[in-house]
């Protein structure tokens, strides 16, 4: 008995799917977002003292934690995008600025300050500190604690060994200092690392959010899971907008980090193997990366924001441009009407290539980069299981800002 073929529609015009979105976001006052250039909070533009010099992709985990101190204590500022040296040729103008290139810096009143740590002290003297400040003597020892968990993840993550015995030594000596973690948040009353949200949670965050994706993802290991006094400090970070808008997936951090810490190496083992094909390939929705609501408007995002880069999406990507705007159409019809929609023959490779290229949270935020990502794969899957180029893991220079547009 022949099984029939499933029922599609034919994929609607840019201008049919234009009407179906009225996606908006106040990049300036609204809740924090990877697009902004200038952040006022309500404030006059003469009121800015900052400018935050920070990467193109909201990869740099350094400036991730200044731009969150920014956010959260609402200091009006300008922003400044660079590109990192793993995805593209620095900027002449920010070599000037900055000789040596590193990423993030910030000018405060015309001085400019490297090394996110002193930017942290010199934000504190002309604004008050964030809850309990660098220096309190409560938050000396966590910053102490946070270092050494970044070492112990970096020695399991960034380091091949010889034999399963030492990759067994690598765990458990970061489970050890994780246990370290778990007690200092267990002695606070709240889901935070002091009494109150603060510096310390904010020193914390941008390696903790890399912890939990490249270990689910390279060793098998659940961080958010697998202890639960992270797993409310992750909640309660969650219920932060400012948080929501740096914070990035699963996906992102998975690829973009082996070239920033020199190489990510996989233990091979069962739970890393399905960790890492559900991670690439879905599906996406319950991954341990973020667990507040999926918010009504994530499919109108996803498509606002391919509509806004929907010429040069389509010139980057290496098919036949005609094929790929018709493949793209089918996707975001699939994702916008939830019905199938067969895309051309061939175009398989160039949705995969597309779905593999969408960065949290430089393009859009986590369930709407998941709503796209799906509707992109299985409207691939009708056309076959060509993959697109395989990611590089020394560079990301397909990624290099240059190639695409400005948000």
């Amino acid at each position: 008995m022949k099984i029939p073929t499933p029922m599609t529609v034919a994929p609607l015009s840019w201008l049919e799917l234009e009407a179906l979105t009225d996606f908006r976001v106040d990049t300036v006052n609204g809740p924090a977002n990877a697009q902004a250039r200038l952040r006022l909070f309500g404030r006059a533009e003469s009121d800015v003292r900052v400018t935050l010099y920070r990467d193109n992709h909201a990869w740099c985990p350094y400036c991730q934690k200044v731009w969150l101190w920014l956010e959260e204590k609402q200091i009006p500022y300008r922003i400044e995008k660079v590109t990192m040296f793993c995805y593209g040729q620095k900027e002449s103008w920010y070599k000037r600025k900055v000789p040596s290139g590193m990423l993030p810096a910030l000018e405060l009143d015309g001085r400019t300050i490297t090394e996110s740590d002193d930017i942290l002290i010199a934000l504190e003297r002309a604004f008050g500190p964030l809850g309990s400040g660098m220096k309190d003597p409560a938050v000396l020892p966590l910053r102490q604690l946070e270092r050494l968990l970044f070492r112990a993840w970096c020695t399991w993550l960034c380091y091949p060994v010889n034999s399963p015995r030492e990759e067994r030594y690598n765990r458990d000596r970061f489970v050890e200092v994780v246990a370290r973690v778990e007690d200092a948040l267990a002695r606070t009353p709240g889901s935070y690392f002091l009494d109150e949200f603060g510096t310390a949670d904010v020193i914390f965050t941008p390696y903790i959010e890399r912890m939990n994706a490249s270990l689910y993802y390279y060793k098998g290991y659940s961080l958010r899971e697998e202890n639960p006094r992270l797993a409310d400090w992750f909640a309660a970070m969650e219920s932060r907008p400012a948080y929501r808008g740096t914070q990035s997936d699963f996906y992102t951090h998975a690829h973009d980090l082996p070239p920033q810490m020199g190489g990510c190496w996989e233990n091979g083992e069962p739970q890393m193997q399905l960790n890492k094909a559900r991670v690439d390939n879905g599906p996406w929705p319950g991954l341990p990366d973020v667990t507040y609501p999926e918010p009504e408007n994530s499919r109108v995002e996803a498509l606002h924001r391919v509509l806004k880069h929907r010429t040069n999406v389509i010139r980057v990507n290496p098919a036949n441009h005609e094929l790929f705007d018709e493949a793209l159409r089918c996707a975001l019809t699939r994702m916008m009407t939830g019905q199938a929609c067969t895309p051309p023959p061939g175009s398989d490779p160039a949705l995969r290539y597309l779905r593999d290229r969408i960065n949290v949270p430089r393009d859009m935020s986590i369930y709407a980069a998941r709503r796209l990502r799906e509707a992109l794969e299985e409207t691939a899957a009708l056309a076959g299981d060509s993959q697109g180029p395989v990611l590089p893991t020394d560079h990301r220079r397909d990624q290099d800002p240059a190639r695409f547009a400005g948000n």
